[in-house]
């Protein structure tokens, strides 16, 4: 792995401390090293637990930076969308493609051998994303804990509160200010993307099927050779498990490769090409596909915010002793 400038750790350290001074105030109880005294080797647990799953699969870090955003966005980082049965957020459609709970699920269980009661999978779940994103090369994140776990999840709240590939620019820009994100963070954030893959029905809507069942391209925003190579995978009538990686050039990698991929006009989905496309976001974009440094400075700033939408702490929620299921 390619070792990062010593200034990005420096100017890291410096955001990071004038985050958590702006912060503060919103999210009191949550303080960095909230376990060092009640359970000091819950941090490592959830980072081995990641590193092991991801050594033996690839595709796991973005599923743990998927399944936190889906998370985080519905009820807040309150680990609902872990609870099983019906009606629960994690029956919804829209998250039926969601993985990695089995890496959550294996780091609980260590868990509650060394410390019962007492790490939430609120936490599990942001810390798994965190160390997904380094463990491919991306900054280093120390992200305050303390969050406790929601018992409330329903389907109905997930579609209102998820961004839709086929979102404008605008709808994106309103779901993430209802968040607390800024435009900048909505970039930011994008670059997610980087890692991870996506099922053929995330972007069938750049094309259309003609009268002799093939597709053709209807998004003029799409390079015509990336399109092809799209068409080829996911032919009219594909297997719904086919999956197409994000970013085909580094595919297992946090970079900017992203936002290059924007410039080239060669995003997945309608909604990453936008962010090019439309001037409110378009010089971001430019800038981050030019200076990875900056693109990792801004990150760490963004998912600090966006692990700390709505949490719970204090007496809110509890602390469940099997992640999905609430305490009875």
């Amino acid at each position: 792995m390619e070792k990062r400038p010593t200034a990005f750790s420096y100017t890291h350290k410096i955001l990071l401390f004038v985050w958590l001074c702006q912060a503060s105030c919103a999210s009191a109880d949550l303080t960095l090293n909230f376990y060092s005294a009640s359970c000091p080797s819950a941090e490592l647990v959830v980072r081995n637990t990641v590193r092991s799953a991801s050594n033996m699969d690839p595709t796991v870090p973005g599923k743990l930076l998927r399944l936190l955003f889906h998370d985080c966005f519905v009820e807040g980082c309150d680990a609902s969308v872990l609870l099983q049965g019906n009606g629960t957020e994690r029956s919804d459609p829209a998250n039926q493609s969601l993985g990695g709970f089995s890496v959550i699920d294996s780091a609980k269980r260590l868990l509650e051998i060394f410390c019962p009661g007492t790490v939430s999978c609120a936490d599990i779940v942001a810390l798994a994303a965190r160390d997904a994103v380094e463990l491919t090369g991306g900054p280093v994140v120390h992200i305050p804990t303390g969050r406790r776990d929601g018992k409330v999840s329903s389907a109905s709240n997930v579609r209102p509160n998820i961004v839709d590939t086929s979102f404008t620019m605008t709808q994106m820009i309103k779901l993430f200010s209802s968040k607390g994100l800024s435009l900048e963070d909505l970039v930011t954030l994008s670059g997610a993307h980087t890692i991870g893959a996506a099922h053929c029905s995330a972007f069938s809507d750049r094309f259309q099927e003609d009268s002799k069942g093939k597709f053709t391209l209807i998004d003029t925003s799409l390079d015509n050779g990336y399109a092809e190579k799209l068409m080829k995978q996911c032919p009219p009538g594909a297997n719904p498990s086919i999956t197409v990686q994000n970013d085909p050039e580094t595919s297992f990698v946090f970079d900017n490769h992203y936002y290059g991929n924007l410039l080239a006009h060669r995003g997945l989905f309608q909604s990453d090409s936008v962010l090019f496309t439309d001037s409110r976001s378009s010089k971001q974009v430019k800038n981050f596909a030019e200076d990875q440094v900056g693109f990792f400075e801004s990150w760490v700033q963004s998912f600090l915010k966006l692990t700390s939408i709505h949490v719970k702490t204090g007496d809110e929620g509890e602390i469940r002793a099997f992640c999905p299921t609430a305490n009875t």
